[in-house]
């Protein structure tokens, strides 16, 4: 690993980034051009005492996931994605799948601009690459998780913790949604490796999951009612809406309220939360 030029690479990228290009306010005593090394860290999910070091070129061997968030937050092209993972001696994943998947410019534009409602990017597998601060108030940072397990589809069929998110009552609906969504994707996919490895391991642990795979029901999952239980707030009843990428594989989510109503004042409540955790 060569950590003398990763280090130049990563200073060379956030001297590029502009705040108001990731949605951080300009100030009046900003000393740097692009971003902050702690602005940097708080973007990329990381502690700013860990990035410090990377720069330093004092730092471990970044893992995959540390490089594909890094990647997000100084808005690196696919070529220069590529890059910070051959200098940080790691390979390349693929560019569309996976929790360490490039996200795609445009979807990662609009996150940026979505500051007032709960936000995230997933690939079509429900792994989380990226999420704005309301999201993260919401639902809780996304799990440092690979392979099968990075994927909320799985979890949810594998791990019943997981459906605590909502209500008892609509675990059945979203049971239906994910499996028929997971279906088109397969379709879509073709003969795809990682896909039919998922669904042979879910039909296997899970009765219920091979239940509903046999029904063969297919429809590509574009917008829902939800009602997310939070910790705090209660029962919050959100419409989620979805914008597909152009080649399906990734998806920008957005949860909005009706206005005036309880699930409106309660998002607003999450946004002062979320900004004071954040502050």
């Amino acid at each position: 690993m060569d950590l003398p030029e990763l280090a130049a690479f990563l200073r060379s990228r956030r001297d590029r980034v502009r705040p108001r290009d990731v949605g951080l306010p300009v100030g009046p005593r900003r000393r740097v051009p692009g971003l902050r090394r702690e602005e940097v860290a708080q973007l990329a999910g990381l502690s700013a005492d860990y990035y410090t070091e990377l720069e330093r070129g004092h730092g471990v061997q970044p893992s995959d996931q540390t490089l594909a968030a890094l990647a997000r937050a100084l808005r690196l092209d696919g070529d220069e994605r590529d890059h910070l993972f051959h200098l940080a001696d790691r390979r390349v994943p693929p560019a569309a799948h996976g929790p360490t998947a490039h996200v795609q410019p445009g979807l990662l534009s609009l996150l940026d601009q979505l500051s007032a409602t709960p936000a995230l990017i997933i690939t079509d597998l429900h792994e989380t690459l990226a999420q704005n601060s309301l999201a993260t108030a919401l639902f809780g940072p996304p799990p440092a998780l690979r392979g099968m397990a990075a994927s909320w589809v799985y979890r949810w069929f594998t791990d019943l913790t997981s459906r605590g998110l909502y209500p008892a009552e609509d675990h059945p609906h979203h049971s239906r949604v994910f499996v028929a969504d997971l279906r088109a994707v397969t379709a879509r996919r073709g003969r795809d490796p990682q896909v039919a490895r998922m669904v042979a391991e879910l039909r296997r642990r899970s009765e219920e999951f091979a239940a509903l795979w046999d029904t063969r029901d297919v429809a590509v999952r574009r917008a829902d009612r939800k009602r997310v239980v939070h910790t705090t707030l209660g029962i919050l009843e959100l419409d989620c809406h979805s914008l597909l990428s152009e080649d399906g594989h990734q998806r920008l989510l957005w949860l909005t309220a009706t206005p005036g109503s309880t699930a409106a004042s309660q998002l607003e409540l999450l946004t002062v939360g979320g900004i004071a955790a954040l502050g």
